[in-house]
């Protein structure tokens, strides 16, 4: 799945709300960044690399499955498939978000 793709599925999936006022980076490495930004209205979801208050690192393959409810966040991120720097209480509420 290209990032494009995958952006635009992450946006049809959390809608112009995703319930939280923060910002997560997931780093998908060589296929790029996806950014949500949950502090403008609508919420916006770019491929802009910029800070934010948590980064998460994974394949494109963890999160596709996260977006599709075939990886357990809290599972994967024990297993090692997701790394998350920044504050763990808004990573959880972006999971619960995503899932």
């Amino acid at each position: 799945m290209s990032l494009e793709d995958a952006t635009n599925l992450a946006r049809n999936h959390v809608g112009d709300n995703i319930g939280i006022a923060k910002t997560l980076k997931v780093d998908l490495g060589d296929d790029g960044v996806i950014f949500f930004d949950g502090r403008t209205t609508p919420n916006s979801i770019t491929n802009q690399n910029a800070e934010a208050d948590v980064t998460m690192r994974c394949s494109m393959a963890t999160f596709m499955g996260l977006l599709e409810g075939d990886v357990n966040p809290q599972m994967a991120y024990m297993m090692g498939k997701i790394k998350i720097s920044g504050d763990m209480g808004t990573a959880l509420a972006f999971a619960k978000a995503l899932g």
